[in-house]
């Protein structure tokens, strides 16, 4: 079967073919800001993109006709279940009003459903950030009307949880795992038997801090500097995403470049740097206590897992619960494209998207 996969992003659109399992051709397309300037909105970017994306299919032997599937990367929708989730209207009206937020990503399920309009295919999307399995007593903070919201990396944390249930010799929905994505964002998962019960907010609520959220926040101290009258509301959002975490305290989120400071002599920065680690660890420990303990294994994966030294120090606070597995990276258009051969090959059936 072939399949094509289209995931945008901001200033990039990454799209491949596969037949199967196999790559026959990848690539990101990177869009400048002279080129994006004149859109008033991500949507309103739709046909640009998509001209770019059959130029390049064009060029490099590849006709629409060719495709068993298409497949984009899902957007801001309504919490739903994890899953391959077929692109119809209710999903487009969604994405195309930017109902639930406005995002590239927004794009995904509109470019591969447009393009598999053209050839009578089907067209889905997988696990987007809003996935939501989180069970009643996870939603619940302790002040009524504010509740625990699932924003995580749903994507490569379903895919990656796959693959470490199977090099354990078993399937996903028979495994208890804590699965920890280390990126921009850091996001810590109870998967209990093929359903993620509980995860912290990733994007802007709770858990450790990242390179660039400030996570969990003492709530006084936080509330005193929004009336400190010193920030606008948006400056205070950008400040607990985008601004906070290492780039708050060293004024960076490339974890290299704090590595390479710590190597250096910065004390300081090892500090930073050790803290976060600390906090991964204590929430992974939050998280098997969900699980009432019974942890199959550990699982870091995403861009910082590629660090040995912070993925030391989480082992160090953690081994005793479970082994951990090391899946360094995050390869999402081979997670979009293994949740539509799921569908494609009868393993699992494709799920609808309503509106609500």
């Amino acid at each position: 079967m072939k399949v094509f996969v289209v995931n945008p992003g901001s200033t990039s659109t990454k799209i491949a073919v596969f037949e199967n399992e196999n790559s026959l051709f990848e690539k990101t397309i990177r869009h400048s800001s002279e080129e994006l300037k004149d859109f008033k909105s991500i949507i309103d970017q739709y046909d640009f993109r998509v001209n770019v994306i059959e130029k390049e299919l064009k060029e490099n032997g590849f006709d629409l006709r060719d495709f068993d599937a298409f497949v984009g990367r899902g957007g801001l929708l309504h919490p739903i279940e994890s899953g391959t989730y077929r692109v119809n209207d209710d999903m487009l009206k969604d994405l195309m009003e930017c109902r639930y937020g406005e995002h590239a990503s927004n794009l995904g399920a509109i470019i591969a459903y447009n393009l598999a309009q053209k050839v009578h295919k089907p067209a889905y999307i997988v696990d987007p950030v809003v996935v939501d399995e989180m069970e009643p007593l996870a939603r619940y903070s302790g002040l009524k009307g504010i509740e625990r919201k699932s924003i995580w990396h749903a994507l490569n944390q379903k895919a990656v949880a796959r693959r470490a249930a199977k090099d354990l010799g078993k399937r996903y929905e028979d495994v208890n795992l804590v699965v920890v994505h280390l990126g921009g964002g850091i996001s810590v998962a109870a998967h209990k038997k093929g359903r993620t019960i509980d995860v912290n907010n990733a994007l802007n609520g709770d858990g450790p801090f990242a390179p660039e959220r400030a996570g969990g926040l003492p709530t006084i101290s936080l509330v005193d500097l929004c009336m400190s009258g010193k920030y606008s509301y948006e400056e205070m959002k950008k400040m607990l995403a985008g601004n906070g975490g290492l780039v708050s305290h060293l004024g960076t989120n490339n974890a290299l470049e704090v590595e390479e400071r710590i190597e250096k002599g910065d004390s300081y920065a090892r500090l930073v740097y050790e803290a976060m680690a600390y906090q991964v660890a204590k929430t992974v420990g939050e998280m098997a206590t969900v699980l009432y303990g019974e942890v199959d294994a550990i699982v870091l994966t995403g861009g910082i897992a590629r660090s040995q030294m912070l993925t030391d120090w989480i082992k160090e606070r953690v081994s005793f619960i479970a082994p951990v597995l090391i899946y360094p990276g995050e390869d999402e258009m081979r997670a979009l494209l293994e949740g539509a051969l799921r569908v494609l090959r009868g393993e699992e059936k494709e799920k609808i998207y309503e509106r609500i």
